[in-house]
Formats: structure tokens, C-alpha cells, sequence
């Protein structure tokens, strides 16, 4: 009965390479329990566990470098009358940095402010790296601490693409991420987390193996 990707469980490795293929093929815990014949509750269990995984790791990432593209969006229930775009009420914000044909980084932030953005470009970009964000002020001031290839496109004058200047890219980050967090029908705000990273995994990972990826990780990493 020995697992090598999955600690002290009663689970035989076979079946746990099964489940965590379907997971691999983004079904939910309720399609891998039904294929799998163990219970939600385990699968629930199983799937909440390499999610925590996949957090650890995507929090460690490395600085990114190059064409980057900064962007800002909102997640949650629909908005509020009144209360839209960046004020827009009880949503959770992510911030993306996006390396061009490369990985994403994704974090949660309290707001869209200057400081809480500028914090994390300081952080996660390398200070060589173009950076393409959108017309916000809180991008405002990015030359000054460093990044002097600083590039703009104006949404609100209806620029979406200058050139190699625009955000396109992020931008079709956050509709996959949306369009992927449907299916759960609503995540709760304190497993969102879990959520963000495991697409953010999905997401850098798109031209490789799932699978193998995750067999690799727990292999390092066991649960």
C-alpha cells in the first residue's frame, strides 16, 4: 500500500495516479468520485491538499523578466448598481504579472492603489523588464523607481493596441481564469486562494503535460 506521492494514505498509489489524472483534466470532485469510486468527501480531501501544494510553490516563484504586461481584476458576484470597475463593491482584486508567450504571477491585494501595485512590480519583475499596463494612475510613477521602459495604452480613449503595446494578453489570462472558476458555481472567498494558484499552475503549464507535472512536483513534494 505504499504511495510514494501521498503520505500515510490508504489509498494505493495506482489509484491515487488515477485521481490525480482526472484532476490533471480539470474535473471536478464530484466527476472524479463518481470515475474513481471514492468518495467525494476523500476526493474533496485529495483535491484541497494539491491545491495547498500548488500555493506553496507558485509563491516561490522567481523574479520575471522581458515584455511583462500589469494588469488589475475583479472576481466575485456580480456587481453592484453603482458600483463598478475598479470601485466595484465586494469583489475580490488580483493583480497578474504576465510574462509575453511565458508565465503568469497572481496575487490577491486589498486594493488597486499605487502602493499596493508598485509593491509587487518591485517584487516580481526584474528591473530591466518593458512593462505594458493600462492607462490606471496607480502604474503611475514606474520610471521613477526604476523601470524606465514603461509603456501605456489608454482604455478609456478607446486604445487597446499600439503596436507591440498593449495588455491583450493578461487581459486573456483573466477571461480564462473567470470562464474556469464557473464550473465550481462560486468560490468562497477563503478558498480563493487555492483557486487563483491552481489556474495560475493550469495556465503556465498549458504546453506541457498536467499529469506529468504533478507527478513530478509530489514526487519532490509528497502530500
Amino acid at each position: 500500500m505504499k504511495n510514494r506521492y501521498f503520505k500515510n494514505s490508504k489509498l494505493s498509489e495506482a489509484k491515487f495516479r488515477e485521481i490525480l489524472r482526472y484532476f490533471a483534466l480539470d474535473l471536478t470532485a464530484t466527476e472524479c468520485a463518481a470515475l474513481s469510486h471514492v468518495s467525494v468527501r476523500s476526493i474533496n480531501d485529495i483535491y484541497l491538499k494539491i491545491r495547498q501544494g500548488l500555493v506553496v510553490i507558485y509563491l516561490q516563484n522567481s523574479l520575471l523578466k522581458g515584455d511583462l504586461e500589469a494588469d488589475e481584476s475583479y472576481f466575485g458576484a456580480r456587481r453592484v448598481r453603482g458600483k463598478r470597475g475598479r470601485c466595484a463593491s465586494g469583489k475580490t482584486i488580483v493583480f497578474g504579472l504576465l510574462k509575453r508567450n511565458g508565465n503568469i504571477y497572481t496575487e490577491i491585494i486589498p486594493d488597486a492603489s499605487r502602493a499596493s501595485l508598485q509593491a509587487i512590480i518591485r517584487g516580481r519583475a526584474d528591473i530591466n523588464s518593458i512593462i505594458h499596463t493600462d492607462g490606471w494612475r496607480g502604474y503611475d510613477g514606474l520610471v521613477d523607481i526604476g523601470f524606465d521602459k514603461h509603456f501605456r495604452v489608454n482604455h478609456g480613449a478607446d486604445e487597446f493596441a499600439i503596436g507591440s503595446n498593449h495588455v491583450n494578453g493578461i487581459e486573456s489570462f483573466w477571461s480564462y481564469a473567470k470562464r474556469r472558476m464557473v464550473q465550481f458555481n462560486g468560490v468562497h472567498k477563503h478558498t480563493f486562494l487555492l483557486y487563483l494558484k491552481e489556474t495560475e499552475f493550469r495556465f503556465n503549464n498549458r504546453k506541457t503535460n498536467l499529469y506529468k507535472s504533478l507527478l513530478v512536483m509530489l514526487r519532490n513534494d509528497p502530500l
